[in-house]
């Protein structure tokens, strides 16, 4: 067995990454909504804190009520318990990186957990 995996996404307006790569410790999906669309719901998680990566357009994130405008390049993180949801602009897609991660499990990063 590998100790890797990879895979080729194709332009869906939703990939899931979880079981293509056998992720064990985090969940991550792309994801582009087209303008003036949003996400059809609103959500919260119980454990899981979210990082988004906006990589292409722009748009609103409303989190808890506020609305705050994110565009390329921007990056934000989301506590489990926040109420989100995703609006592309009314003339613009957006398209971003959805990384989901067990809240206050990160133990060790870069040094501190690299073995050289």
């Amino acid at each position: 067995m590998k100790n890797y995996s990879k895979v080729s996404v194709t332009k869906d307006a939703r990939i899931e990454l979880h079981d293509k790569l056998s992720l064990t410790g985090a969940e991550v999906s792309i994801n582009e909504l087209p303008a003036g669309a949003s996400v059809p719901f609103i959500h919260s998680h119980k454990q899981n804190e979210e990082i988004y990566a906006i990589i292409d357009g722009e748009g609103t994130v409303e989190i808890d009520g506020e609305k705050i405008t994110v565009k390329a390049g921007d990056w934000l993180r989301i506590a489990p318990v926040a109420k989100r949801r995703f609006f592309a602009a009314s003339d613009k897609t957006i398209k971003y990186i959805c990384i989901q991660v067990k809240a206050d499990s990160l133990t060790g990063y870069t040094q501190s957990d690299a073995i050289i």
